[in-house]
């Protein structure tokens, strides 16, 4: 286990030789260099968990303390690892996942300008994943978690050229900097309160301190909570994710199944001794998730680009593991969160590979019959598609989903259980409705399949862990994560089940009814009145992005507007063209010309000594 920083190392080290780089080595360099740093992170995670649970300490925690960070004001926080069973499982999510997004992203990228500059942002990403997951305080933690918002903003931005992709990437660094606000204050709470971030030590002083409903725990709950709305993209701070498909689809991948969206849903587990003390706000949690999972599910039913569908099935999913911490549900949460990068990878590895068929292709509508021309992602689309909407007893999503709708039954909150359902009815409907569109019908766009290893061996791992086999790896978390309400089972899990099953069947059912054939009747339903209304507010999000825009950006730029020429402006970008100038001025002189080096030289000389013999 003394191997375990070799985890984050192997992808630092692969973001530094490719960011020194300069884009100069070939593709083939730096996707083995990108992909096999990676790759040797997912080994050292592999020989680590085997060792840790072979040898797990008496406590199940494994310390690695590499150095004390820094020392000021009573706050010494170190470079510490800390390894559990939540801790495990996170691991090899991010780097086993996140190996195979990379393994595919070598042959989806290939050809693309900046193809070592991509590889080194997703290195640092997926190494910043993993320090946040790791640390063992809070504010280390942290950092990984500033990592994680500075990388997103670099890959979603990726494709810099283009105004709207920089402008993605802009919303989604600001508004989950408002959520990392949030977080901040949450740690100064902690901090003033404990004298220390580190999370062993919080957990364990925090019922000390605090009774259950303390104002104080529930006001660092809440800040915590705030953090993990943003980087999760769950209401109020969920309409950054969306934009984000922007990215090339790997990256989209990656923050969906992996790591970024992710980190939230850990948070909250990791830090659960706090939202204990704080019952108000981890009701306030569940609720979060059931409002965002139905909403996020309506949007879904009225996109037509496939990325897009994908995004919003994720903020849902995500609502889905929201909802189980609001409940008790620890381990189901984790589970659902493991078994959702399972699916969600192969579902946007697959996108992916649909897009690069079709010629960068995003419309489902300009697809079609495309069951015949890429047999193989279809059967991926499926298998992916029917775990996302989870189908009873063959895929993993049915496990996970179904012991968060039961945990919600047990806890008593039966209002959750009927908002998961609901939403279970949803993804079924959204999730074929993409696959009946874009497979099935007539085809409208050539399409050519991929071929290689690189394209071929992710999608079907992945589409195997995504079918009951995925479910059968149970989480280490017994003694990391506090047991739920129903975690002894009952008879009435039986039914929750059932209910799970047959709203996942019938959504289907209903989804093939209105998509496959001439969807005469989907057509007169989108082109009423009604329909028409409703389609254009969903498809807007239920124009969150309005308000806000309404709300915030408007007043700000009015505030702002008289400033726009002012004197420190001018200042400003009076001394960055005066750099500028100077510097054009100086590299004009670099001619190669030995006579103007002397002149240079000499009079450079000259000045020199003047200044020495006056001064």
């Amino acid at each position: 286990m003394n191997q375990l920083y070799l985890t984050f190392l192997f992808p630092l080290l692969g973001w530094l030789l490719l960011s020194l780089s300069r884009g100069k080595l070939s593709e083939n360099a730096a996707a083995t260099i990108g992909v096999g740093s990676v790759g040797l992170a997912a080994l050292t995670t592999l020989w680590v968990g085997i060792d840790f649970m072979g040898s797990m300490p008496a406590d199940g925690v494994y310390v690695q303390t590499l150095w004390t960070w820094f020392s000021a004001g009573g706050l010494a926080p170190s470079i510490g690892l800390h390894l559990d069973g939540l801790a495990l499982t996170m691991l090899g999510v991010i780097t086993g996942v996140g190996f195979f997004i990379h393994l595919f992203a070598s042959w989806y990228m290939r050809g693309e300008e900046g193809y070592s500059r991509f590889f080194s942002y997703m290195n640092l990403f997926l190494a910043s994943m993993v320090i946040l997951v790791l640390g063992d305080n809070l504010l280390f933690l942290y950092f990984g978690w500033e990592g994680v918002g500075l990388c997103s903003y670099l890959l979603i931005g990726f494709y810099y050229r283009e105004t709207a992709n920089g402008n993605a990437a802009q919303k989604a660094f600001i508004i989950t900097r408002i959520g990392d606000v949030f977080m901040a204050i949450g740690l100064f709470i902690l901090f003033a309160t404990f004298g220390t971030l580190n999370i062993a030590e919080l957990l364990e002083k925090a019922p000390q301190a605090w009774k259950a409903g303390d104002p104080m725990a529930q006001l660092a709950a809440l800040m915590l909570l705030g953090g993990a709305v943003g980087k999760s993209a769950q209401l109020p701070l969920q309409t950054w994710l969306a934009d984000a498909m922007a990215g090339p689809t790997p990256v989209s991948a990656l923050i969906h199944a992996a790591t970024m969206v992710t980190a939230g849903v850990y948070l909250i587990a990791r830090t659960h001794g706090i939202f204990l003390l704080a019952p108000d706000v981890l009701d306030l949690v569940g609720v979060v998730g059931a409002v965002t999972l139905l909403l996020s599910g309506f949007a879904a039913l009225a996109q037509n680009d496939i990325k897009r569908i994908l995004a919003y099935s994720t903020m849902s999913q995500i609502g889905y593991m929201f909802l189980a911490l609001g409940v008790g549900a620890w381990s189901a949460a984790i589970f659902h969160l493991m078994t959702h990068a399972f699916f969600k990878a192969l579902l946007f590895l697959s996108a992916g590979a649909v897009i690069i068929a079709t010629h960068h292709e995003q419309d489902i509508f300009r697809m079609g019959g495309l069951r015949r021309k890429l047999p193989f992602v279809y059967a991926c689309f499926l298998v992916g598609g029917a775990a996302l909407a989870a189908l009873p007893l063959v895929t993993a999503g049915f496990y996970s989903k179904d012991e968060i709708l039961w945990e919600a039954l047990a806890s008593g909150n039966e209002p959750l259980l009927w908002a998961g359902l609901a939403g279970a009815f949803l993804t079924s409907i959204y999730t074929f409705r993409l696959i009946f569109i874009a497979f099935h019908g007539e085809a409208k766009t050539d399409a050519h399949a991929g071929h290689g290893i690189s394209h071929y061996l992710p999608l079907g791992v992945l589409l195997v862990l995504s079918t009951g086999v995925g479910a059968l790896i149970h989480p280490p978390l017994a003694g990391v994560l506090p047991e739920s309400a129903g975690a002894a089972g009952g008879p009435a899990k039986h039914d929750v089940a059932l209910m799970s099953g047959a709203v996942a069947i019938i959504g289907i059912a209903i989804a093939a009814w209105l998509f496959l054939g001439n969807r005469r009747l989907v057509t007169a339903l989108a082109d009423s009145a009604v329909g028409r209304f409703f389609r254009a507010w969903w498809r807007a999000a239920w124009g969150f992005d309005w308000l806000y825009d309404v709300l915030f950006v408007r007043p700000f730029r009015f505030i702002a507007r008289p400033g726009r020429g002012d004197g420190i402006d001018q200042a400003a970008g009076l001394l960055g063209t005066l750099s500028l100038r100077t510097h054009i001025a100086l590299s004009n002189l670099q001619d190669g010309r030995l006579r103007r080096y002397a002149f240079v030289t000499g009079v450079g000389l000259v000045l020199l000594l003047s200044v020495l013999a006056f001064a």
